[in-house]
Formats: structure tokens, sequence, C-alpha cells
């Protein structure tokens, strides 16, 4: 764990004075230090980062609920399911194409519309607190996405589950999906009418007993998500969203900064861990056709929300870069395929997919005003002066 953090924070400080962003070097550190590549070994086993690793995902999520406010979800809820469920429709849908037009098999087909469709909830999060974005006007319809895409992954996990292990009926798949979606709304209950009661409970004015209390409601509500059947990193967003409103949620977010920034390097690099670029050369060639439709798929999604909020062409070309990144769900799906006995080339596809897009994304963000100059619409002005500043630097906020 020590020379984990070590190792990020040397690249991440060297990519630092070229004004690279922290993700895509914190995974190059678990590259360059796992069991795929040569050289020293760190770590010849991913899995004992394991639990560090989903903590780092929770305190991500968790933060990202903090910044969400109930009032924005009561004000703009049709908008943003309507973005999601467009955005979902692009890229499942796609996917799924992709999959069939592949010809590794109907349940391949299957993983890779969760594979391409879902953007990863951890590196969304983290480029946009990089790149200082929280309160720009379209993160709101980014977060408003990734919240949609949640709940469908885990109504998405609940049926995939039968169909890979091969069961005859929809009986196994109906009840999963029962139980997810009754955890959810037991969640979505307790944010809508829940926040006094809870605002009591976390009304404490020592802060080791407050850390101690909302870290402990976060992971424990993630782990009780998980049991249901719903994505661990959903049950903490919504922990998150309840905390945020109450009268301590401001204290809560400067406490949560150091945990969430230290566990979210330890998510990386052990992601980095995991993967084997040595796999990516037997699929080179439909790797590369899914990144390009991945990136069409979501630049067609940045101009349906434009539609929908009336954006200009920076806040659209913002959308798209930021919800380009693949990641934890679709290496998920790999292990799920793996078990599956699934086609031997899925495995790596999904490695030099997730691996490519979560190392370009971050970068492709950053410079979002240069789609944003090709896009309809007037002519975007120049980024804003802390969209300049290196993407590595730490976010602060006051």
């Amino acid at each position: 764990m020590g020379g984990a953090f070590v190792a990020a924070a040397v690249l991440a400080r060297l990519g630092n004075r070229i004004g690279l962003p922290t993700i895509p070097l914190f995974i190059l550190a678990g590259i360059l230090l796992g069991p795929n590549t040569p050289g020293f070994v760190l770590l010849h086993d991913p899995d004992d980062l394991e639990m560090l690793s989903a903590l780092g995902l929770v305190l991500l999520l968790f933060y990202l609920g903090l910044e969400f406010h109930m009032d924005d979800l009561k004000a703009g809820g049709r908008k943003m399911a309507l973005a999601g469920s467009l955005y979902l429709a692009l890229n499942v849908g796609a996917g799924l194409a992709f999959g069939f037009v592949l010809g590794w098999g109907t349940s391949e087909a299957l993983v890779l519309a969760g594979v391409l469709g879902i953007s990863s909830s951890a590196i969304v999060t983290k480029t946009l607190v990089d790149l200082k974005r929280i309160n720009n006007p379209e993160t709101k319809p980014i977060l408003g996405i990734i919240v949609v895409e949640d709940i469908f992954l885990a109504l998405y996990l609940a049926a995939l589950q039968p169909v890979l292990a091969g069961a005859d009926s929809m009986g196994s798949a109906l009840v999963q999906i029962g139980k997810a979606f009754g955890f959810l709304l037991v969640l979505a209950l307790a944010a809508r009418f829940g926040t006094r009661l809870i605002g009591r409970l976390f009304a404490i004015k020592d802060n080791e007993l407050l850390v101690i209390s909302f870290l402990g409601a976060a992971v424990l509500v993630a782990g009780v998500a998980e049991e249901f059947g719903v994505a661990d990193a959903i049950g903490a967003f919504m922990v998150g969203l309840m905390l945020g409103n109450t009268a301590s949620g401001d204290r809560i977010r400067e406490l949560v900064h150091p945990l969430r920034d230290a566990f979210g390097a330890i998510f990386f690099f052990a992601f980095g861990l995991s993967i084997d670029p040595g796999d990516l050369p037997v699929v080179l060639v439909p790797v590369l056709a899914a990144v390009a439709l991945t990136v069409l798929m979501n630049v067609l999604a940045g101009l349906c929300a434009a539609k929908i909020y009336s954006f200009g062409p920076q806040p659209t070309a913002n959308v798209a870069t930021t919800l380009l990144a693949r990641g934890e769900f679709a290496l998920i799906l790999a292990t799920m395929a793996a078990t599956a006995g699934l086609d031997d080339r899925l495995s790596p596809f999904i490695a030099g997919y997730v691996l490519i897009l979560a190392v370009v994304a971050p970068l492709v963000a950053g410079r979002s005003h240069w789609l944003a100059r090709v896009l309809p619409g007037p002519a975007p002005k120049d980024p804003p002066a802390q969209e300049q500043a290196p993407a590595s630097e730490p976010a602060r906020t006051h």
C-alpha cells in the first residue's frame, strides 16, 4: 500500500510538470509495477488491494452525491432522466450492435453492450474535480446521466447474471431485478423524506466523530446495496446526496477531501494492476473500432443533452468528453465473462478498450474546447483560467 501511494505520487508530480491529469498516471503506475509488465513487481495479486480499491470508489461516489443537491434533482429530474435515457440508448444500443457485428456470440454481445454503454463513475468524478468543473452548468446533467447509468447498471447486472449462468427461466432474473429496484426505492424515499431526521443524526460538532459517522454510513450502505444487487457506488452516492443537504454538508465536504484523494489514487492504481498491455495486440482492430464508435456516440449524446438543456458548443463538448471514460464496471463484466466461459477474446478486448479510454478520456476532457470549435452554435470563447490549469492540480473547495 505504501509503495502504491509513493509510486502514484511520484508519477503524478512528474506529470504535473507537463500538465497531465492524474488519472492516467495513477493507472500507469499500476501497470508498470504490476505482474503484467517486466521489471520490479510491487504486487503480484491485484486482489491484495481489492478492499482499499473498493473504498476509493465508494468515497469518489460519496463525494459526487455531496455535490448533487436535492433541489437540482427536483427541479431537473425529468430532463436528467431524458438525457440519461438518451445516453444509454445511444451507447448501449451501439455496444449491442457492435457485439453482434463482431460475431462472437449472443452472450458476448450482451456483455459488450454494457462495456461500451456505461461510463466510469470514478473517472468522471475525478475528471470533474481535477478540471474544477464541479460548479459548471453542464456538470448537473453529467451527474444526472451518471445516476441514470447506475440505476440501469443495477437492473442490467441483475438480468445479465442468470443469462451468463445459463438459467432456464427468467424467474431468477426477475427476483434480482425486484430486489434491486426495491432497495433503490427505499434509498430514494430516504433521500426525499428523511433529510431532516438524517440531519439531526449527523449534527455532530466533533470532527473526529463526524468523519467516523459519515464514513461508516457510506461504506455500510454501499455494502448493503451490493447485497441487494445494486452497485455499491450508487449506495454511497445516495448517502452523499442525503448528507449533502444537511446542515453538516459543508463540513463533510471539507473532511472527505483527503480521504477521497488518497483512496481514489489507490483505486486507479489497482485498476492499472489488473490490466495486461500484452493482450492488446490480439484484439487491436476491434478495440480501435470500439473506441471510435464510443467517441461518436458520446458526441451525439452531448448534442442531445445540448438540445435538452439549451447548451452552447463548450458545455456540449464538456458533456461529450467527460462521459467518455470506461472503467471499473467494464472490468467487472470482464471477470463475469471469464467465469462464465465466454469467448477468450472478450477479456483482452475489454482490457484494451478500457485502458485506451481511461487514459485518453481525461486528456481529451481537459482539451474539450478543441471539439467545441467544430460543434454547431456560436464560436466558443477561450476556456476559463481554471480549466487551463494543469489537470493534476488538486481541486480546492472553500
